[in-house]
């Protein structure tokens, strides 16, 4: 039963003020649809757009952070729930325990790091939970290319290309989440690729 979802998203907010509004927009969807945030704790960029929207929104938001990026990325003590722990892998276990799903907003090299691990997860049969990259005006199509030559090199096998689920708007999310249903990742290290 999806109850949960975890956003990986920037704590910066870029450039383009448009990445703001997205978050906005999820942090809203998610809330409006009694789905509890899970997500990194910050109080800054795209991370504090998210959770700040889905407060307002009336949502339940969980914030995870080390704490040693406490002070840096501003954790955001009022949240409805606010976990300081003591490192980045005791985070990302976290927030992988307690979420149903997974969404990647625009981020940096934490946010790339976040997602494709818990893709990897997926491909190793470690949980089925769906995994959505939110291709927000295009910012991600560098990487859906590469995943993309990685499948077409052989690398990654179709079922776990399907791992993935891409959208390009926020409107998108909900339906996305509801249909999606995992591939299966029985014998994923194989000669074969199909």
């Amino acid at each position: 039963m999806l109850q949960r979802v975890c956003v990986f998203c920037g704590s910066s907010p870029g450039h383009d003020p448009r990445f703001r509004e997205v978050a906005q927009d999820v942090g809203r969807t998610l809330a409006e649809a009694g789905l509890e945030l899970v997500y990194g704790g910050g109080r800054i960029g795209l991370m504090g757009a998210v959770a700040e929207a889905a407060l307002a929104a009336g949502g339940r938001v969980t914030g995870i952070i080390p704490e040693a990026l406490d002070r840096r990325e501003v954790g955001f003590r009022e949240l409805s729930e606010f976990i300081v722990v003591d490192s980045m892998h005791e985070r990302k276990r976290l927030m992988a325990e307690r979420s149903d799903a997974f969404v990647a907003l625009p981020g940096g090299f934490g946010t790339f790091e976040e997602f494709c691990e818990i893709v990897t997860w997926s491909q190793l049969g470690m949980h089925a939970k769906p995994c959505i990259l939110l291709n927000a005006h295009g910012y991600y199509d560098p990487m859906v290319a590469m995943f993309d030559r990685a499948h077409a090199e052989g690398f990654v096998r179709e079922a776990h290309r399907r791992i993935v689920v891409t959208l390009g708007e926020p409107a998108e999310l909900l339906a996305a989440l509801h249909a999606y249903e995992a591939p299966v990742t029985d014998r994923w290290l194989t000669g074969a690729q199909t």
